[in-house]
């Protein structure tokens, strides 16, 4: 490689703080929108037989660097990040020193992302590279494609896809041990990529939500996607690939008394099958109850008070014929009481039963002390029963539109495991008009023999409304809140009535999902029909 003298450099550098003296706007002028171009980089752009440690970067303006340590990609990846440098103050030469030692006859990409901006505005250079070879010529073969949610209709954001050499070594245990040959990302929110600077062989592909930036797969913690065969360079030149979260692998985790009645059992992975008891007999007095914590990956065990200073307790998980012992010291600290939280009172559901969430184990109903009357004062008839997975109290009476109710409940009306009682609890609650709520008519169209989970989002994407069925049928959602919805179908090819993840070492992709290409805007007194044909 030739050597340029230092002087050319150096006049360069004086060349461009003349032009940049001519870039600004004056006072009361246009406001500068255009980013800093690079005049020159040494050793020069597409350098072959590169043998430095460094390499310097020329503006024709003054730059500074934002958020690039997340933006900067280099490929293949290094162990060590570079050093670039000046990162506190403006400059128009930026400095990358490498702090690894490089691989022989091997093309280098650095990638920049939007991480370069100028001085005045924070104007960014667009996705600026800088490509180099170790050896006699640069790889310039390319793979392009698109990264989408296998579950959300948007892609996370600086997604990496990451592409891994197969030959007599590989196995799918590379993404957990070693970085990849070659590495890009989507690039802020979009779901392109563009892998650059190639050479020909057979890859392995998969795409990762790398949030800590090491370049290996951070199974339960981290989003992956995988292509299902092996790409052929330059063969294939275009994929999809689908990012989803996997189902970690199950662990029991150490128990916590969290109050004087109740331990806490949390868990990673799937607990359907766990069961908790104590390793020895209790007394025939203690009574106890195993329940799920609502919206953790929790079990707690309730019991009434007992004489020991210590619990041991076996865990067992059926499917995976696991089992784990646990020691848990008693001391003395509050318990937990009855608490009674209902459900929404304005706009109560119709068609189904209205609910009130207990957080302790609930033990015993007493219709007697429970009434229920509509705005006329009439009494109403009901039934209540527990629900035993979810802890909650349901009544089951004729919700109806255009109607107020009031709920009351006298003491002794609820019992829980510790025979606390409630309070008089009055409650009340009212419904809209008809004319106030919004029908959907939905036709689903479609070639695939698979059971459909159709639901109703909204904006965010948190289910409203779900109904279940063979594809080719019409579901309809009637007394719909006006507002705006996403429709989400599922493929639900297991008939779980669930959305399954997939399993990357298992080779197993995520159940298929499908979005209607457009939001509903739901309005009162209105019934809407639409068609979704499904792709295949």
């Amino acid at each position: 490689m030739r050597r340029i003298p230092s002087f050319i450099f150096i006049c360069l550098c004086v060349l461009a703080m003349v032009q940049c003296a001519k870039r600004g706007s004056p006072s009361g002028g246009e406001k500068d929108e255009i980013g800093p171009e690079l005049l020159r980089a040494y050793p020069a752009n597409l350098s072959v037989k590169f043998k430095g440690q460094k390499f310097k970067l020329l503006f024709d303006e003054y730059v500074q660097l934002k958020d690039v340590q997340s933006q900067l990609v280099v490929s293949p990846p290094l162990k060590y990040n570079p050093e670039i440098s000046p990162t506190n103050r403006a400059s128009k030469i930026l400095e990358v020193t490498l702090k690894d030692t490089i691989q022989d006859n091997t093309t280098y990409s650095f990638n920049f992302g939007q991480s370069i901006v100028d001085f005045n505005e924070g104007n960014p250079n667009d996705f600026l590279s800088y490509v180099m070879s170790t050896g006699n010529f640069i790889d310039s073969l390319q793979m392009r494609g698109t990264v989408d949610d296998a579950l959300n209709s948007e892609a996370d954001r600086y997604v990496s896809v990451m592409l891994y050499r197969v030959d007599s070594t590989f196995t799918d245990s590379v993404v957990f041990k070693k970085p990849p040959n070659y590495i890009t990302n989507t690039l802020d929110s979009l779901v392109v990529f563009n892998l650059k600077n190639l050479s020909a062989g057979t890859y392995a592909m998969i795409a990762l939500g790398d949030k800590n930036n090491n370049t290996l797969f951070d199974q339960g913690q981290e989003k992956i996607g995988f292509y299902d065969r092996f790409i052929e360079i330059p063969k294939d030149s275009f994929v999809g690939l689908r990012m989803f979260k996997e189902t970690p692998n199950y662990r029991a985790m150490k128990p916590k008394l969290e109050a004087a009645n109740k331990i806490t059992f949390g868990y990673s992975g799937q607990a359907e099958d766990i069961s908790i008891s104590p390793l020895y007999p209790l007394a025939d007095s203690v009574k106890t109850r195993v329940l799920k914590e609502r919206g953790k990956d929790s079990l707690n065990f309730w019991f009434t008070p007992l004489q020991a200073d210590s619990l041991q307790f076996l865990v067992q998980h059926k499917t995976l014929n696991t089992r784990d012992t646990f020691t848990v010291k008693t001391r003395k600290i509050k318990a937990d009481s009855l608490l009674v939280v209902p459900e929404k009172r304005d706009n109560a559901p119709l068609n189904r039963p209205y609910f009130l969430e207990v957080n302790t184990p609930l033990a015993k109903l007493d219709n007697n002390k429970i009434f229920i009357t509509n705005k006329d004062t009439l009494s109403v008839p009901f039934e209540s029963f527990i629900d035993t997975l979810e802890n909650k109290m349901g009544l089951r009476f004729k919700i109806v539109p255009d109607e107020s109710f009031r709920i009351q409940m006298f003491p002794g009306a609820l019992e829980d495991l510790f025979e606390n009682k409630n309070d008089t609890i009055s409650y009340a609650l009212s419904t809209k008009t008809l004319e106030q709520y919004g029908t959907l008519k939905l036709k689903l169209k479609s070639n695939s023999s698979s059971q459909m989970i159709v639901q109703l989002t909204n904006e965010k994407e948190v289910v409203v409304r779900q109904q279940i069925g063979p594809a080719n049928q019409e579901f309809f959602f009637e007394h719909l809140n006006p507002s705006s919805y996403k429709v989400r179908v599922i493929y639900d090819y297991n008939k779980n009535g669930l959305w399954d993840t997939g399993n990357y070492l298992k080779k197993i992709q995520a159940e298929g999902v499908s979005y209607y290409p457009e939001i509903l805007d739901i309005r009162a007194n209105w019934e809407f029909e639409e068609t979704f044909n499904l792709p295949n």
